[in-house]
Order: structure tokens, then sequence, then C-alpha cells
């Protein structure tokens, strides 16, 4: 098979966003964690316009129980479109949450068996096709996004991509690692993956951050694949079996990347994000200043 069968345009994103949030409790107890306002825009809104940016059209969200707000969030609100042009305010406000009718797909996780099996349960919607992975409580800052940068390396070697980023190397038990081939400029030949190593047998200090291009194979190795690390069906194993048969590659991320899955992730990027905003800046600063002292 040549590697012009692993090119196809990327036009769908799945986003897992069936998880209970409950680093952040009692905040996401009716209010699911991918909707907490890093300033004054929801964390999967964050996803959702880098996904736009990368040109991808369709998304897939794989939900929860009382997970419905998520979905609320991108459908019109006639009610509240009504009050505001009636008051005389623009809607501007409202724009990144439209999305286009039928290019908004959810389906369900039954059971929290981990991110293979989320990623797995969005198989008859992905059909085919290259299909993008989001992770929002992995905010990805910069300009091009993180999967604008990704798309870019995948129209050049196709395959499977991961985005990366190098932590110290005493952190590196907490993600999935690549074990890297030959690099040139921000692409790197991805060689090997494991999820979790121990610190001693980690074959690098390049973590996998929350971004991924997966060719369609990979759904039906998350079909038969066992519990891994942490019980639960890891994506990082499928993905390790495409290796050596499909282009396979990671992107270091030339921007900043938040982990707002912790709660001082979340406060560092609501700060650096507040910081970053013409409109905000400077008060924010003098904030911040007369809070240290």
């Amino acid at each position: 098979m040549s590697d012009k069968n692993f090119r196809k345009p990327v036009r769908k994103a799945v986003f897992p966003v069936a998880g209970l949030g409950t680093r952040f409790l009692p905040a996401t107890k009716a209010i699911p964690k991918e909707l907490l306002p890093v300033v004054d825009r929801p964390l999967i809104q964050y996803a959702v316009d880098e996904a736009r940016e990368a040109g991808i059209e369709e998304f897939v969200f794989v939900t929860g129980r009382g997970k419905t707000a998520i979905v609320e969030h991108f459908d019109t609100a006639y009610e509240l479109e009504a009050t505001m042009t009636g008051r005389g305010k623009s809607l501007d406000p409202l724009e990144p949450t439209r999305i286009q009718p039928g290019n908004l797909v959810t389906v369900r996780q039954q059971v929290p068996m981990g991110l293979g099996h989320a990623v797995w349960c969005a198989r008859a919607v992905v059909g085919d096709e290259p299909f993008a992975i989001f992770l929002p409580d992995e905010l990805m800052y910069g300009s091009p996004g993180c999967m604008g940068q990704m798309i870019e390396a995948y129209n050049e070697v196709g395959g499977n991509l991961v985005s990366v980023l190098e932590v110290p190397h005493e952190e590196v038990s907490s993600y999935g690692v690549i074990a890297p081939g030959e690099s040139r400029g921000n692409l790197t030949e991805v060689k090997g993956l494991v999820e979790k190593p121990k610190v001693e047998e980690a074959p690098s200090n390049k973590i996998v951050s929350g971004r991924y291009i997966l060719q369609p194979e990979v759904m039906g190795l998350l079909e038969t694949q066992g519990k891994g690390a942490g019980g639960e069906i890891q994506l990082t194993d499928s993905m390790a079996k495409l290796i050596g048969q499909q282009p396979f590659h990671a992107v270091t991320f030339n921007g900043r990347r938040f982990d707002c899955g912790s709660k001082v992730g979340f406060v560092e990027a609501t700060l650096a994000i507040a910081l970053d905003r013409p409109d905000m800046r400077d008060d924010v600063r003098a904030i911040a200043q007369k809070l240290l002292g």
C-alpha cells in the first residue's frame, strides 16, 4: 500500500468529553468540566476553534450522562439572540458557538473504560476516513494552532501524527511517551510508544500532548484491544501497533500547553490568556502585582 493511501484529507475530529471532572468538584456537579470558562470562553470552545482553524468540518463529541449542556452550547439560543437583538447588543460573542446543521454528532460512552474505548465509540461516524482527536483538557495556545501545525505536517508525510512536548525526565511516568527516530525541524519519526513508563525505562522525554491524527485502521485495533495501564483500554497501545505498518510522526508544538485537567493548570491558563489579551492585560497585571504585594 503506497503512502498516498494515508493522505486523505482530515475532515472529522473526535472530542472525548464523557469524563466526570471529579478533580473540579463541586464546580462540576451540574456543569460539565469542558464548559468551565478560561476567561470568557469554555474549555471545549478553545478546542473547537483550533479544529476549525485547521480546516476540520465535522465534530464528533463522545459524551456521557449529564453532558448534554456541551451540545446546547453549540446550538442556536433563539431566546437569547432575540433578547440581545432587541436590546441592540451585538451577536458577535456567539459567533464561535455556531456549527452548521448536521456537522455536530454525539455518541455515548456508557462505561468509563479509558481513552481508547472513548475513541472506539466514534467508529461508526469516523468510518474509513482519517480523523483528528482533541483532548479538551489540554489547552493548546498559539497561532497557528497545534492542529493547524499538525495538518501542515500531515500534508507532507501523511499517516499518523501525535503532538508532543518535552518535559523534565522525572515527569514522564504520568504520560504517553514516544521512542524517537530521525528528526527534522519540528517533525520526529516515531519508532515506538509507551503509556506511563517508569522513569528509568522511558525512551525519551517527549510526551504525547492531547492532539492526534490517526488513520481509520486504529479502530479495528481498538476493537480487540485488551486493558492496559490503569486497567483501561489505552489508545497508545493500539497506536503503537500502527508503527512500522503506516507512516508515524510526532510534531513538536510551537506554542504553549496548559494542563486544564488540574486546578493549578486551569488557573495558569486563565492568567496567561488574560495577560495576553489587549482588552485585559493591563488591569490583570495590576491586580496580580497588588495581590503579590
